[in-house]
């Protein structure tokens, strides 16, 4: 369904008790943030939150897409799947055979819709115009602080539009917008993005390059703004087919070379000057759970700011998971399986990206197997479309296990699994926000391939071992000083994984260690074993993976050992180690800066419990980032 604009989303919320007003002052630096980190955290995503006391003229909206029943409200649907089985039967009747005439008569009515999808340049100005600023000034509107080292406000989520300056094809992508005067912010998109080809196009033709930002309108307008199309495909086009609605847009009123949504509440318009020196922008607490470093990025010069009446201010914010956008994942991950289904990987049933892999770390892809090496043509095909070439881990399976049940599936994978022979790994292009890659956005990638295995697949001079001998932490934490706990709870389930805490104190210590523990009798059996941080605690299950998958470059960091059976010495046991621990410059020849996981300060953890009771809010919420400030203060991390 199509919301009228951001006002109706609100309503909607609230009248399904999916909403809180919170009418006490609450200070959009830090202070809403944290509150909103508790709320997103308090199970199921919480509520939305609706701050209407700011000190602003603007009420600050937070957390909108933060449950799986928001975010299908966003969109119009019951079910995120249902979006999905839509686009898959669209592309099927697309496709299917047209014999006859009346064949392709039934056709027409898709058609039409598909007309109906397009978006619209409507004359005269729209409600987002209702208001034009004498003098634009940002600094007028709720911007938030998220984290105490972020480098200042910023704003979370602007729906940015460019075109490219030859074709005049629009694009609509969400980076953030760091302020730094009324007038001035920086515009932090990534080399791979499309806003950043545009910028190289004007570059060469030595123009200054248009831009306008919508805040608000219809929800399903920032869903595409963030969604993997095709350069080619017009994310307006998306949200009309999302909301069975044309979108509506006016002509910007000092950049008319951009449209912009008819129904948003902010229009922010501007310009990026080719010719301009580059910013120094960051950090920025980012949606990996670790504060991104700063970085040179273009000057975004605002040349006006309207809005409607009776604005809301959009914001979000990312950080240690769960978070807001995990839901906004959790769309991408269901709208977009039919298309890669139905156009590069058909043997896909489905995937999954679990919150712990923050989007690209860590994907689940279920598939029909029928030859050998198909798990690899698969890796391969993934890994080279669209925004899946940011993939580092990837985790195969087959159709005899739900890869849902993560228990299950993880049984299934290593009952299926040699660590020698089907553990894969390469290297490419990766996220900039990736901190473990020794290279700023190329870095390595790792498949597991946990499909049954034909014989082809199997070498017979290894021997996987099914039973797992009774190990013991203390096995392992009396005998290596340096190892601080030892998570064997997979092990109880028939899961031969150990997650291992270890105080690094020497050069390759990792490396080293792995081939120790593997030449103790009792590891036979074990497949894998992830290493993590000494201030980690390996028992703390979702804590320990996010932290592993945000450390570790898979073919940087492996360790894999070999050695007879201790009772049959014709075969080779096998255990792959992976170091997802904190690199450094002393123990592993690590270059660049390392970041601060994100969590909030003293100050505003004390603000928000002293005015906890007055927000109405209910039962109280501790500060999620008390469990994670001993992890912080443990590690002597660059200071940001």
């Amino acid at each position: 369904m199509a919301y009228r604009n951001q006002q109706e989303f609100i309503n909607a919320m609230e009248k399904e008790g999916e909403l809180l007003r919170i009418k006490t002052y609450v200070d959009p630096k830090l202070e809403i943030a944290e509150i909103t980190d508790r709320m997103s955290k308090s199970g199921d995503g919480g509520r939305a939150l609706l701050f209407e006391n700011t000190g602003f003229d603007f009420p600050v909206l937070m957390n909108a897409y933060g449950s799986r029943k928001r975010m299908c409200m966003a969109l119009g649907v019951k079910d995120l799947n249902d979006v999905a089985k839509e686009i898959e039967d669209l592309f099927k009747l697309l496709s299917s055979p047209k014999e006859n005439i009346f064949d392709k008569l039934k056709l027409l009515p898709k058609l039409g819709k598909f007309a109906s999808w397009m978006p619209k340049i409507k004359s005269g100005r729209g409600e987002c115009q209702e208001i034009i600023m004498a003098q634009p000034d940002i600094t007028r509107l709720p911007v938030i602080t998220c984290w105490p080292k972020d480098g200042g406000p910023f704003v979370t989520l602007p729906i940015i539009h460019t075109k490219d300056p030859i074709t005049q094809s629009r694009n609509v992508g969400m980076y953030r917008m760091q302020i730094f005067s009324p007038t001035l912010t920086g515009m932090h998109w990534h080399k791979h993005k499309v806003s950043a080809k545009h910028f190289n196009e004007y570059k060469k033709l030595n123009k200054i390059m248009p831009i306008a930002v919508a805040l608000g309108g219809d929800p399903v307008y920032a869903y595409s703004a963030t969604a993997p199309l095709p350069e080619n495909v017009d994310e307006y086009m998306l949200a009309g087919f999302l909301r069975k609605k044309k979108v509506e847009l006016v002509k910007c009123i000092s950049q008319p070379d951009i449209e912009v949504p008819a129904d948003a509440d902010f229009i922010i318009e501007g310009y990026v000057d080719p010719n301009d020196e580059l910013i120094w922008e960051g950090p920025f607490g980012d949606h990996t759970g670790y504060y991104s470093l700063p970085d040179w990025y273009p000057r975004f010069h605002i040349t006006a700011i309207t809005h409607k009446k009776n604005a809301v201010y959009p914001a979000t914010i990312v950080g240690i998971p769960p978070q807001e956008d995990a839901w906004l994942g959790k769309a991408t991950e269901r709208i977009f399986l039919a298309p890669i289904k139905m156009t590069m990987v058909p043997e896909i049933i489905d995937m999954d990206m679990p919150v712990e892999g923050v989007f690209h770390n860590l994907v689940i892809t279920q598939i029909k197997k029928e030859y050998a090496g198909q798990g690899q043509k698969v890796m391969n095909a993934m890994w080279g479309a669209g925004q899946m070439m940011f993939n580092k881990i990837l985790v195969l399976a087959d159709e005899n296990v739900n890869i849902q049940d993560y228990e299950k599936l993880a049984k299934y994978v290593f009952n299926n699994l040699n660590p020698a022979t089907d553990i894969y790994f390469s290297q490419g292009p990766m996220d900039v926000l990736d901190h473990s890659c020794s290279k700023l956005g190329f870095g390595g990638k790792m498949c597991i391939d946990g499909t049954r295995k034909f014989e082809e697949e199997q070498d017979e001079k290894y021997l996987v071992k099914t039973s797992i001998d009774d190990i013991n932490e203390t096995l392992l934490t009396k005998k290596f000083s340096e190892i601080r706990s030892v998570n064997i709870s997979l092990l109880k389930k028939e899961i031969p994984v150990l997650i291992i805490s270890v105080e690094k104190n020497k050069k390759y210590h990792i490396k080293e260690l792995h081939k120790e523990i593997c030449q103790l009798g009792e590891i036979e059996g074990i497949k894998l074993i992830l290493y993590v941080e000494h201030s980690v605690d390996a028992n703390d299950l979702g804590t320990a993976l996010w932290r592993f998958c945000n450390n570790v470059d898979p073919k940087r960091d492996n360790i894999l050992a070999e050695q007879p059976f201790e009772m049959n010495h014709s075969k080779t046991f096998s255990c792959m180690g992976l170091d997802g621990t904190r690199k450094t410059r002393d123990f592993d020849n690590f270059q660049r800066d390392w970041p601060n996981i994100i969590v909030a300060d003293n100050k505003t953890i004390k603000s928000v419990d002293d005015k906890w009771d007055k927000l109405g809010i209910g039962k109280f919420i501790p500060s999620p980032s008390l469990k994670f400030k001993e992890q912080m203060y443990g590690e002597s991390a660059v200071s940001l």
